[in-house]
Parts: C-alpha cells; sequence; structure tokens
C-alpha cells in the first residue's frame, strides 16, 4: 500500500513539473489580425514578441531545471524537497507567445515582406546548427562507447 501512495504522489509531482521551453507547442493565433499592419509595423512586432518569447522561455527553462533537479533530490534524497518544486509554469504565456509569432510570420509572408524571408534564413541557419551538434554529440558518444 505505501509503495502504490508514493508511487501516485510520484506521478502526480512529475506532471506538475515544469517542460523546457522547446517542448511547448504555439497556441493558435490568426494572422487576420495583422492583415491592416504595414510590414514595417509586422517587423516591429515580430521583434517585440520575438524578445518577450525569449525572456519568457528563459524563465520557463529556469524553471524546468529547477523542478527537475528538485524532483530528482527528492525522489532519491530528500522527499520535502518535492515541496520546492516551482508552481510559476510559463507554458501557457510561451505558447500564446509562440502563436502570435506564428500568426506575424503569415501575415508578413502574405505581405511579402523582408521580414519573412529573414525569418526563414534564421530557421535554416538555426537547423543546421542544431544537426551538427547533434552529429557531434553523436560522435562524442561513439567516441566514449569505444574508450
Amino acid at each position: 500500500m505505501r509503495k502504490i501512495t508514493l508511487l501516485v504522489v510520484a506521478c502526480v509531482l512529475l506532471s506538475a513539473c515544469a517542460q523546457k521551453s522547446d517542448k511547448i507547442q504555439a497556441a493558435y493565433v490568426s494572422p487576420l489580425q495583422y492583415q491592416d499592419y504595414s510590414c514595417q509595423q509586422i517587423r516591429g512586432e515580430i521583434s517585440r514578441v520575438g524578445r518577450k518569447m525569449s525572456e519568457v522561455a528563459g524563465v520557463q527553462d529556469k524553471t524546468a531545471s529547477n523542478d527537475a533537479a528538485a524532483m530528482g533530490i527528492g525522489m532519491v534524497l530528500f522527499w520535502p524537497a518535492l515541496f520546492f518544486i516551482d508552481s510559476t509554469d510559463q507554458r501557457v504565456e510561451l505558447g500564446r507567445l509562440k502563436g502570435e509569432f506564428d500568426a506575424l510570420e503569415q501575415a508578413a509572408i502574405q505581405k511579402e515582406c523582408a521580414v519573412a524571408k529573414e525569418i526563414d534564413d534564421i530557421r535554416k541557419v538555426e537547423a543546421a546548427r542544431k544537426l551538427e551538434l547533434e552529429k557531434q554529440e553523436g560522435r562524442n558518444a561513439d567516441k566514449k562507447r569505444f574508450n
């Protein structure tokens, strides 16, 4: 009975942990609200939303890291540490901001604004960087395995 209770408590607490920012999906925001914006206004909004999104993602990632540390300590060493799991999850705010950014990007594409091409170029560079990082991690794992 005690094991079952501990398992249930662990499951509840694990579900309360914050997610990393890259795992949070964008909420749908209609691009129609930006149809009357000029390309300059869209660029300004993309900049504003992008800055706020980075700020909230940083808070979310820190919260997720702290939650994971508290969970690890609590499950292994000291169960009262489970009470330190942070409840300031920014998941909803970050999902909304990601959705707003996507809607602004769609509006920029529809209006053929230069900022749409710039965003696409940045995404391509980021994807290539991420792929290279994954390859490097794979090579490092192979080296460790053979040593």
